[in-house]
């Protein structure tokens, strides 16, 4: 599911996904055989279009910058935040920023916040110093797709989003480690339990200095950095996000919050009596399973078999008894009657 590890690790919570990668030094585009110059927020800004409007969307993706020089060499500290968990529409965003811990004043110095207390303009600002600030701060951000996320809950197995944002954390951080970088010291925005997640972490982790606590995005500043690059990342792709599906979605109104009314009043709009939602929405939210519930069309499965020829798990433990023999299945299934002919 967060295939970005898959390349660099055999940890089990990497599996296959497609990888964008920011190169943030190259000059041109080397893919195309042109010559023509990229600044690092234009190239940003194609790559995070190309996930959006493409069939891309539909899989889960990392976007992630060049590792600077100085991170593989000096002792550095990473921070790590998530943007979009709560909202029914959409993505889900994991950020990461990490610079060498000697640089910490130089970090204050940018006017680091959480990003949900900033305008959206301020977070743009904000995102575009981290990434003219290349030579010390390295970024990385997981685009966790809502199909991803609806059909792993959705699962035999539930794999709920504590889960996948725990694997979509330690998956990243294996990613950094795997690069070089000097990681020393990790400070995470909790999710869940903040002691489970912390000696989980400290188990797989344990050279590493970690702190997970609430509230990390406001008490430091590294984790402030992910957080802006997480919810920077999750604003662009959901301005241009692309539907797959025929119909006139136009874009997706309102916050994405389930508590949205203008969200509501456009879930009850597109869902299909039949195929249900488009692919930007997160089916296994508890809003749009009422609203399906409401709006969509009974099914009713046949069986291919009779509940006859299904017998109890507990018939086996039982005295076996001499089964009367009946007519071949090929004949029941085609329903063909028995005759009597004469020649």
């Amino acid at each position: 599911f967060f295939s970005t590890m898959s390349d660099v690790t055999d940890e089990p919570q990497a599996s296959p996904a497609k990888r964008l990668k920011v190169d943030m030094a190259r000059q041109g585009d080397d893919d195309r055989g042109t010559a023509v110059a990229e600044t690092k927020t234009a190239l940003y800004s194609r790559l995070t279009t190309e996930y959006a409007t493409s069939p891309m969307n539909a899989v889960s993706a990392n976007i992630e910058s060049e590792v600077p020089e100085r991170t593989l060499t000096e002792d550095c500290w990473m921070g790590i935040d998530e943007a979009g968990r709560g909202p029914v529409c959409g993505p889900m965003t994991y950020g990461i920023c990490y610079s060498p811990i000697g640089g910490r004043k130089r970090l204050e110095g940018i006017g680091f916040m959480d990003s949900k207390q900033l305008s959206e303009e301020v977070r743009e600002k904000l995102f575009k110093k981290i990434k003219e600030a290349d030579d010390f701060i390295g970024w990385n951000v997981a685009v966790l797709s809502p199909q991803d996320i609806s059909g792993h809950m959705m699962g035999r197995i539930n794999y709920n989003l504590n889960a996948m944002s725990h694997d979509c954390a330690i998956s990243m951080v294996h990613r950094v480690i795997e690069q070089g970088v000097q990681l020393t010291e990790l400070y995470v925005d909790t999710v869940g339990n903040e002691e489970y997640y912390q000696e989980k972490l400290e188990r797989l982790f344990p050279q590493l200095k970690i702190v997970v606590t609430s509230k990390a995005d406001v008490k430091f500043p590294i984790v402030s950095a992910a957080s802006i690059c997480a919810k920077v990342t999750r604003d662009h792709i959901l301005d241009q996000w692309a539907f797959g599906e025929k119909g006139e979605f136009l874009k997706i109104p309102g916050s994405g919050y389930p508590g949205d009314p203008e969200t509501k009043a456009w879930l009850r709009k597109v869902v299909d009596p039949v195929f249900g939602y488009p692919g930007a929405v997160r089916f296994s939210w508890a809003t749009t399973r009422k609203l399906l519930e409401e709006h969509s069309a009974i099914v009713e499965w046949e069986d291919d078999e009779d509940e006859a020829d299904n017998p109890s798990i507990l018939s086996f433990f039982g005295a076996k008894e001499k089964a009367a023999k009946g007519r071949h299945k090929f004949f029941q299934t085609a329903k063909l009657m028995p005759t009597v002919g004469v020649l």
